[in-house]
């Protein structure tokens, strides 16, 4: 591609509306350019490195026994009002109607539609088991549309779905598909960490979450310093703690103290002269609108995820100060479990052995002290309801757990039979006996990657990319287009480069070589190859992006220099 022709919009100023350094380079590099919030145009650079990511997920997913379909966008909502989906998704879902008042959805994922496809189509055990995937446009309509590819409204995305006989057949496929991933985001020169992670609205028994390791990333990561355990924060398990390191204390009788003011922890343990440790933080919620009140210590942060999944709840929202002071009589930072009805208590493990705590008394201005589970308050369930945090010990072997950003770009669930027993998805067995099919789900970010790739390999200069994504093998970059010489040489190489099967990016513009040298490391392609000068001394000169390290080459090896660093580099 000769870069005169090329359509490459670069751009000298950092766009304002760019928060991060991945989606400014995407669009000072004539990658992407948005058409609305959160949605964006793929300029060719961008769609030549989505068609190489597509390439590769395309070969792992056939190689692991996937067969690639093309689904709709639009989709009725019966078949998300079957599986309750209709609702649990809310505003998150791009809602339409046709002329004759019927609602659609454009699809954010495709559950329901494959789940209907293969109920209609698959009837024997003998079909089974069977993976189905497609690359395809979703939409969800974010609250908040940030960081470029990386949360939009309208994204690409890879979708695949296993339907399997039993446990045994969807652990395989599972598997399968898992190893596929790790082999799809080798392959793409991305350094990643698969974890346990919390399925959402998706639903289903298992989980894991594919993280490209970026400081800028939306995602935490608890990971174990000793073994392989990680998981995302929302999912990190907290081990109950040991019995034997509670507080070795006389237990003090309750009594009241009046705190004035107060509305925060911090101010309570101040006032009260007592740890954070020592505060019990009551959080209430409505969970499918019935109240519920989770404590956690003072130093600690309820999870809701692990709350929502323990009640089996579709909604879980925090309560407002009018329904508080209903509940317990007093405004928020002076509730607590004492003489607390119809409402539920649950209780973090590090609650239990707590001695001679704080709470609040449900009354404003006070708090109660020298509280101690068991003896002044009852709950209906310890369990694990806090977030995980850096120091925690691994639920695995007991070291501790440290912490790191993370992108997704991938997800794999175990469904179970959540969406083939709500849209009737059987077959019938050996026995001629009729049984639900056993899911499973699959999705890449395919537009998402690419920016993660970008956000985790880049410099003070531009794009860095991995050679499997970059859009184009190698740039060719003639220093001045007016001398005969270096414009001969230049030619030739292109010729040859291209006739031998290489797909070049060749800057023949009548530019500035500062000009064509500041494009070619904002745009990122692994290897430079610069004819310059040195034409007069029969050489010329290739560049490492990643690196910076220049080579001097004999013209006469050039081309097999260029194809053996190119070989290097992948």
């Amino acid at each position: 591609m000769r870069q005169s022709r090329a359509f490459i919009p670069t751009m000298r100023d950092v766009p304002a509306e760019a928060e991060v350094a991945s989606h400014r380079l995407l669009l000072r590099a004539g990658y992407i350019r948005q058409v609305a919030s959160g949605v964006y145009t793929y300029l060719p650079l961008a769609w030549r490195v989505l068609k190489k990511a597509m390439a590769i997920i395309r070969e792992e997913m056939d190689a692991a026994g996937g067969q690639e379909i093309l689904m709709p966008a639009l989709q009725p909502a019966e078949l998300w009002q079957a599986t309750g989906r209709w609702d649990d998704y809310g505003p998150l879902m791009m809602r339409l109607v046709d002329r004759h008042e019927r609602p659609f959805a454009l699809g954010p994922t495709h559950e329901e539609v494959i789940t209907a496809l293969v109920r209609d189509e698959v009837k024997s055990y003998r079909r089974l088991p069977l993976i189905l995937y497609q690359i395809q446009t979703k939409f969800r309509d974010e609250y908040r549309p940030r960081f470029g590819l990386l949360r939009g409204r309208e994204f690409i995305m890879k979708d695949a779905y296993s339907f399997d006989r039993d446990e045994a057949g969807l652990e395989a496929s599972y598997r399968a598909m898992y190893r596929a991933y790790v082999r799809i985001f080798e392959r793409m020169g991305l350094k990643f960490r698969a974890v346990e992670a919390d399925a959402g609205a998706i639903g289903g028994s298992y989980n894991h979450e594919f993280m490209v390791l970026a400081d800028v990333g939306e995602d935490t990561i608890a990971y174990c310093t000793a073994c392989d355990y990680a998981a995302n924060v929302e999912r990190a398990e907290v081990p109950p703690p040991d019995p034997a390191s509670a507080p070795d204390e006389p237990v003090r009788p309750l009594e009241r103290a009046r705190t004035p003011g107060i509305r925060t922890v911090a101010e309570q343990a101040a006032i009260l002269g007592l740890p954070l440790e020592k505060i019990i933080k009551n959080v209430v919620y409505l969970a499918d609108g019935a109240p519920v009140v989770v404590l956690v210590r003072g130093d600690h942060q309820v999870n809701e995820v692990k709350v929502k999944n323990f009640l089996g709840a579709r909604f879980l929202e925090m309560a407002d100060e009018a329904t508080i002071r209903r509940l317990f009589g007093a405004g928020p930072g002076f509730v607590g479990p004492i003489g607390a009805r119809d409402v539920r208590i649950l209780a973090d493990h590090a609650v239990r052995h707590l001695r001679n705590a704080s709470t609040g008394a449900n009354e404003d201005d006070w708090h109660y002290v020298g509280v101690n589970p068991g003896r002044d308050f009852q709950v209906e369930a310890y369990g694990d309801f806090r977030v995980a945090q850096e120091g925690d010990a691994c639920p695995r072997c007991g070291a501790p757990l440290a912490f790191a950003r993370g992108i997704e770009v991938g997800h794999v669930f175990k469904l179970g039979t959540k969406y083939s027993a709500a849209l009737g998805a059987v077959y019938l067995d050996e026995d001629g006996r009729q049984r639900e099919m056993l899911m499973g789900s699959y999705g890449i970010g395919v537009s998402r990657v690419i920016q993660a790739a970008v956000e985790q390999s880049h410099d003070e200069d531009g794009i860095i990319w991995p050679p499997a994504l970059a859009p184009f093998d190698l740039h060719l970059l003639v220093v001045n287009a007016a001398d005969a010489d270096q414009l001969t040489v230049a030619e030739g190489l292109y010729d040859a480069l291209t006739s031998g099967g290489l797909d070049v990016l060749y800057d023949d513009r009548p530019e500035r070589a500062g000009v064509k040298f500041k494009d070619a490391d904002l745009i990122g392609i692994p290897l430079q190859v610069i004819v310059g000068s040195g034409v007069k001394d029969g050489e010329i000169e290739l560049k490492i992006r990643r690196t910076k390290e220049k080579r001097r080459v004999p013209l006469p090896e050039a081309l097999e220099t260029i194809r053996a660093v190119r070989s290097e580099l992948a």
